[in-house]
């Protein structure tokens, strides 16, 4: 009977042994570090998850808003273009090429990421430019650059919004209408100034087909560019200012 009972006995004495709680601990220690590695992998795999769903999701808004220059400014072009075949003016071909440059940008330059600043810069030239046309001495236009402007990138698309919030805003049943645009890059600062007259006595609101609205225009830096840049608005008398400063890279 005692020999029975002896390997439990001996049992009880290794687990009371000095052997056992190094061992015990060891074994706890093993399990924490699997436990808490497999943790860790599991939160890093679910946060690369979210991170590509998000940013998928900013790819698709981005991309819709920069879809969203109006419409109507090509057709009125088009229009001032069918006038000038009419009268055989010297301007149908300089004023083709800005148009075919202007598309050619919003086709295909919105699909990148980052664009040379000079060529966000043209493609504002070439949209002032034929606004000038469309408008002609009605509206005055004023466009001002200053600073270096090459070595730097910036989000496609990213001004064109300011600028024709002023044109659609900016111009109508208004006593001399005037449109400035300010650019300019200092230390790799770029500061963009766009002001505009407006009806104060207005109160139907435009054609909301056109023009993208100043709530869609203020996502786009804030997604891009976080807190490298500031966007204020303000209205002075019967001027409509806007001023957005960022960090160019």
């Amino acid at each position: 009977e005692d020999r029975t009972f002896a390997p439990r006995r001996d049992m009880k004495m290794i687990m009371r042994g000095p052997l056992f709680l190094p061992t015990f601990f060891v074994v706890v220690f093993v399990l924490a570090i699997s436990t808490t590695y497999r943790f860790i992998i599991d939160r890093v795999r679910l946060n690369e998850l979210q991170q590509q769903q998000k940013t998928e999701h900013l790819k698709t808004e981005l991309t819709f808003l920069r879809s969203q220059i109006s419409p109507h400014f090509i057709f009125n072009i088009l229009n001032n273009i069918v006038s000038l075949a009419r009268t055989n003016s010297e301007q149908i071909e300089p004023t083709l090429i800005k148009l075919s440059g202007l598309m050619r940008y919003m086709l295909y330059g919105a699909d990148d990421e980052k664009v040379p600043l000079t060529q966000e810069v043209n493609y504002l030239e070439n949209y002032i430019d034929l606004q000038r046309l469309r408008f002609g001495d009605d509206v005055k236009v004023v466009f001002v650059k200053s600073g270096t402007l090459f070595g730097y990138g910036i989000e496609p698309m990213l001004l064109i919004p300011f600028v024709e919030n002023a044109f659609k805003h900016g111009v109508g049943n208004l006593d001399e209408p005037e449109i400035n645009i300010r650019l300019s890059v200092e230390h790799g600062r770029l500061t963009f100034n766009v002001s505009n007259k407006f009806d104060t006595y207005r109160t139907d609101p435009k054609d909301n087909s056109s023009g993208i609205g100043l709530a869609n225009v203020k996502k786009r830096p804030n997604l891009i560019y976080g807190d490298e840049y500031s966007l204020h608005v303000s209205e002075n008398g019967n001027t409509f200012t806007v001023q957005l400063k960022l960090t160019l890279k």
